[in-house]
């Protein structure tokens, strides 16, 4: 080809044979800052300048979690790789490093050049631009997988005719090998994201794609029957569906027909990085029930279609929103004889952490040798895939080979206990797990990870508990009281249903006083922040980036449900415990007063009848700060000692507490109190909303 085709930016070669000489579509400015960012930053510089700039179009581009969605599939430097519609080039770099060959194409020149400029050193790579028709004919027909990833919604821009998105992939089919894979990942026309509010990724709108797009336009997604029924048309008997979540985008698990995603597993769900949004209902336990129902593949945000030979990898799950020494992947693999699973170090940093936790799993197992715990079997294996060294020699990454151990977990037992107020239960599952977890306390190991998500149950409780997970485990001594506190902390913070447990009780088990307890939260913090470095995580990207939420009660209900939701409401116990009968509104109350004091203050005086065992003060129904100043019975002050008062929040200071959860309460037992027929209940409080994310953002910081 003419050497005025061709635009070398590094080591990487644009061919612009077919470009028509002026992009046809661009994001304006926020194209040419990308084109700076990638000619004056390297890319390890990248997650500094999401954080900083707060911007929907640099996260989007430049995010390392973009490529997750292709650097699962198994690429080998044998293979040939063509990327459709390549853009800025956010997975570029995967297939780069992964493959022995790339194409790119893209109709875009300027955001091939940012592709270019921040993919540089890659060899390997060539991007043709230009429209896909006229760049295809030049194609070879030996390519091993084509990844489309968000581009086979477009098929009917730059597909003339009535069947655009058959006659596509027919062209595409023609360029792959016998044994290749064509690689497909699209929004979900019924994700659950767009029954929640989201707007419809591509337009912007709401429902639309639910309503099936009655204003038109050219972006068609699909179901997972949709698309299978495509490919059926095209000649693919077989379309292996895989479910990214959240979505394709920033995908950090990867579930598949033979890995569906269990209750609890779907938490992570407020993405709105691009637009405003509704939150119409709470995701996560709208995708409880539907896991529960067996409906999970119709609401999947996202797909990931792969037509070719069935592929072993079922699950992956990335970790690379850490420390670079942190950054691994966890992979499902399941052929005709056994199912494993692999820990691959996502970077070279992380090969160290990989043979740490080897050497971990190594000494837990004479640990907990003949204890009731065991440790799933592993070997370490070095991966096909070499990387030159420092020195110039071949070296092969490390990954960590471990026994697949079927199952029910701990966690989920413990929920069944919670869900059924089974409280012995409970208390039976977690005395054993305490005792069990406690042998071996003077050796100088310890898992700090072993929480209730991490320990397969048998049948028979009796027998051997499996830990399945090692990798944060310490060679020095770690009180077994506070890996299992830790537990408890992490499986309260997972889910709000679980409230409903006693911490108090736990604590008491456990022998911890609240400053022990707060000494292990600050631990707890100190933990993440290793783990993390000073990363932001993806919640506060998108807080800083700043799309609002709207509940669908503020839209409904307006200042009316406002003013409720800061109405304070009185539970009695006569002896029935607490219940909606037994209770009322102070503001619907006869003798009740209540007044703000200049310091911000709040100031009740109720009257009680007599026979009544315990109080209980809801002060809104919000997530919350509460400052307690003082409670009165009959102007005698309720003392704090010996449990009379309790909230269910987590203490930050003098009579001080978050509560993460929108029933916040303040318990006054009246047990030993002497009482009158009419009694008066004095209390001064102060009552802080929080936003949820913000009370979320303090508990993962292990603020409280």
């Amino acid at each position: 080809m003419p050497e005025s085709n061709i635009e070398q930016i590094g080591k990487i070669k644009l061919d612009l044979t077919h470009y028509p000489g002026e992009d046809y579509y661009c994001d304006g400015d926020a194209e040419d800052e990308l084109l700076d960012i990638t000619r004056n930053y390297s890319e390890v510089e990248y997650q500094r300048i999401i954080e900083e700039r707060g911007s929907w179009e640099i996260l989007y581009h430049l995010s390392a979690q973009r490529e997750n969605i292709v650097e699962w599939l198994p690429i080998t430097k044998d293979m040939k790789v063509l990327e459709v519609g390549s853009g800025c080039g956010a997975v570029t770099g995967a297939l780069a490093r992964k493959a022995g060959e790339v194409t790119c194409i893209d109709l875009s020149r300027k955001r091939s050049r940012i592709n270019a400029y921040r993919h540089m050193d890659a060899d390997n790579v060539t991007i043709h631009v230009g429209n896909f028709q006229d760049v295809e004919p030049d194609l070879p027909c030996d390519y091993d997988y084509i990844c489309l990833i968000g581009v086979f919604e477009y098929a009917q821009a730059y597909i003339d005719s009535k069947t655009p998105y058959e006659d596509f992939l027919n062209i595409i089919k023609k360029h792959i090998k016998t044994e290749g894979h064509i690689a497909i990942a699209i929004e979900n026309k019924f994700g659950l994201k767009y029954w929640a509010g989201c707007r419809e990724d591509h337009l912007g709108t709401y429902f639309s794609g639910l309503e099936n797009y009655p204003d038109g336009g050219v972006v068609r997604t699909f179901t997972a029957e949709g698309l299978r029924g495509i490919a059926k048309k095209c000649g693919y008997t077989q379309a292996k569906m895989y479910y990214p979540y959240p979505d394709y985008k920033f995908m950090t698990c990867l579930y598949s027909e033979d890995r569906l995603p269990k209750k609890g597993e779907l938490s992570n769900n407020l993405r709105n990085f691009d637009r405003d949004r509704l939150q119409l209902f709470d995701e996560k336990k709208v995708f409880d029930t539907i896991i529960q129902e067996n409906q999970f593949e119709l609401f999947s945000n996202s797909y990931m279609m792969l037509l070719g030979p069935t592929l072993e990898e079922k699950y992956v799950k990335y970790s690379n929103d850490r420390k670079a020494e942190f950054c691994i992947k966890t992979v499902l693999k399941e052929n005709e004889t056994r199912r494993i699973i692999e820990k691959h170090p996502l970077l070279k940093e992380a090969w160290g952490h990989i043979e740490n936790t080897a050497r971990a799993y190594e000494a837990l197992s004479k640990r907990y040798k003949d204890s009731g715990l065991a440790i799933n079997r592993f070997s370490m294996e070095r991966s096909n895939s070499s990387t030159e060294s420092e020195v110039g020699i071949e070296t092969e990454p490390p990954y960590l080979c471990l026994e697949y151990v079927e199952g029910r977990t701990l966690e989920e037992l413990l929920d069944d206990c919670l869900e059924h107020n089974d409280v012995e239960g409970f208390e039976r599952l977690f005395d054993e797990y305490f005792k069990r977890i406690s042998y071996g306390e003077e050796e100088k190991i310890a898992d700090y990870d072993l929480i209730f998500a991490n320990i397969i149950v048998p049948d028979n409780v009796n027998n051997a508990w499996n830990v399945i997970d090692c990798e944060w485990s310490f060679e020095k001594d770690i009180e077994t009281r506070q890996i299992a506190f830790r537990s408890v902390y992490c499986y309260l913070l997972e889910n709000e249903k679980r409230n409903a447990l006693n911490l108090d009780l736990i604590m008491r088990k456990l022998e911890i006083e609240q400053s022990d307890a707060e000494q292990y939260r600050k631990q707890e913090m100190d933990f993440q922040k290793y783990v993390t470095g000073k990363h932001m995580s993806m919640a506060e990207i998108r807080d800083a980036i700043g799309w609002p939420v709207y509940t669908v009660e503020a839209f409904c209900e307006g200042q009316e449900l406002a003013a409720r939701k800061d109405r304070i409401q009185i539970y009695e116990d006569t002896g029935k415990g607490f219940n909606e009968e037994q209770s009322f509104f102070i503001d619907d109350a006869a003798g009740e007063q209540i007044r703000e004091t200049a310091q911000g203050m709040t100031e009740l005086e109720i009257t009680i009848p007599g026979g009544r065992s315990a109080l209980r003060i809801d002060p809104c129904n919000d997530f919350c700060l509460i400052y307690i100043q003082e409670i009165k019975w009959n102007g005698v002050p309720i003392p704090w000692k010996g449990k009379q008062i309790q909230v269910n929040g987590f203490k930050t200071g003098d009579n001080t507490y978050v509560c993460p959860t929108c029933d916040p309460n303040i318990t006054v037992s009246l047990s030993g109190i002497s009482g009158e027929d009419r009694n008066v209940l004095q209390v001064t409080i102060q009552v802080t909303k929080l936003p949820e994310e913000t009370v979320k953002h303090m508990q993962k910081r292990g603020l409280f």
